[in-house]
């Protein structure tokens, strides 16, 4: 295979896809042996394993313990005692004076009727917005697993095209140094070979380091120890979004954990106001007791107590705080929503142009900018052009793949961001 060939043809993967891949499709260039790992494996290992959503779930499960006791009655009360007569101990004037008895007495307290289940309900509706809290730990987990996924995908990418353009660049090396060794080229032509072929070295040790970096991320992520092996992800390819931006910014402001649980505080704060309220009725207590009399008959006691409620100016205050608490809660599930609705327009445009990027690259800009080089490259093998055209035209390729794949990686970091705040499934 001649070097145009070689340009128009390139037998690793600066060949750009023309469609997206399906998970565990070979990637193009020589054969490599490792091995695929799939982003359904990728997340169902990160959920399973890390300890965050279990951690979720468990605050989950407490709140979900506090209505039962805000709904309980009040314990009872028992009460022992004696009164005497004529000395100070247990039992004196015991049969000789009414007065003297032993005793016990039982009371139990009874809030006013509502009371009880309107606090279970303010603790009900804060359960529920901490089960927000979990499909939030999920939603983070599963957008922070395909990022790394994703831009571990972009590296080995990146890595291939390296490869390919230094293997390309050393047939341009032994090019210039056979045009040299006759005289035809100068010494310049065959530094400046080298001094990209160092750049290109430097280049792959970044990358190493680069997928070195992600692999470390999605172990911490599936709970492995430091250096296990994960496995190269699926290629990426321009994707099509299935959703407008208004469809999105719609399922954030319905499905979005973090707007659904400020919403859920708001609704606490309504319950806890009308327990305020209820708290200017009174509460009551019933009392019953036996009392031993000797030799005299036994006497009973019953009793009926209410508990007034006199300090209604600390009702008043207590009632005012729950509103003005309800009304910050409204306004900050506003705020959240605001907040949303800016992150999924702003990722929206970012997904959406880096992906229309990408694909302007790999239908137009990379084509032709091949064209060129390998035009270039035919012409400097007859001498109708200098080598510095054809090292402009070799960096102007590397540098719109380079391109290519940032935008890739873009893409698809925006969407998995998407994903987590509008509550969807955009890439599978």
């Amino acid at each position: 295979m001649t070097l145009a060939q070689e340009i128009q043809h390139p037998s690793t993967s600066a060949a750009i896809p023309t469609q997206l891949p399906t998970e565990g499709a070979p990637s193009p260039g020589p054969p490599t042996t490792e091995p695929r790992v799939s982003l359904r494996d990728v997340v169902d290992d990160v959920l399973k394993a890390h300890p965050e959503v279990a951690a979720a779930e468990a605050r989950y499960q407490a709140a979900l313990q506090r209505p039962a006791q805000e709904r309980a009655f009040p314990d009872p009360m028992i009460s022992t005692g004696y009164a005497s007569s004529g000395a100070p101990y247990p039992g004196a004037g015991l049969g000789e004076d009414p007065n003297a008895s032993l005793g016990v007495m039982l009371s139990q307290e009874i809030p006013y009727p509502g009371k009880r289940e309107l606090r279970a309900e303010v603790m009900r509706r804060e359960a529920d917005a901490e089960r927000q809290q979990v499909d939030a730990a999920r939603l983070s987990l599963i957008a922070r697993a395909k990022q790394a996924y994703f831009r571990l995908a972009a590296a080995y990418q990146l890595d291939e095209i390296l490869r390919s353009n230094h293997d390309l660049l050393t047939t341009l090396l032994k090019v210039s140094e056979s045009r040299y060794a006759v005289g035809q080229a100068a010494q310049q032509d065959v530094i400046r070979t080298q001094t990209q072929l160092s750049l290109i070295t430097l280049q792959r040790e970044r990358v190493a380091r680069e997928r070195r970096t992600r692999e470390g991320e999605l172990n911490a992520l599936m709970n492995r120890a430091p250096g296990a092996p994960v496995g190269r992800p699926a290629d990426l390819a321009p994707m099509a979004l299935d959703l407008t931006l208004p469809a999105l910014v719609e399922r954030a402001a319905s499905g979005s954990p973090m707007l659904l649980r400020d919403r859920l505080m708001a609704s606490r704060s309504e319950a806890a106001i009308a327990v305020a309220k209820r708290d200017f009725k009174p509460d009551f207590a019933v009392s019953g007791g036996y009392n031993y009399m000797g030799s005299m008959p036994d006497m009973f006691e019953f009793r009926f107590d209410v508990i007034v409620p006199l300090q209604r100016a600390r009702r008043r205050a207590a009632v005012a705080e729950r509103e003005l608490t309800l009304a910050a809660d409204r306004q900050t599930a506003e705020s959240t929503r605001l907040l949303l609705q800016n992150r999924v327009q702003e990722d929206y445009q970012m997904a959406t142009t880096a992906g229309e990027l990408a694909t302007l690259y790999r239908d137009a800009v990379l084509p032709q900018a091949r064209l060129a080089l390998e035009s270039s490259v035919s012409s400097y093998q007859t001498g109708a052009v200098d080598f510095l055209s054809v090292l402009t035209n070799f960096g102007s390729v590397l540098e719109y793949e380079m391109s290519y794949l940032e935008q890739l990686s873009e893409q698809y970091t925006a969407v998995s961001r998407l994903e987590e705040m509008a509550a969807v499934t955009l890439v599978p």
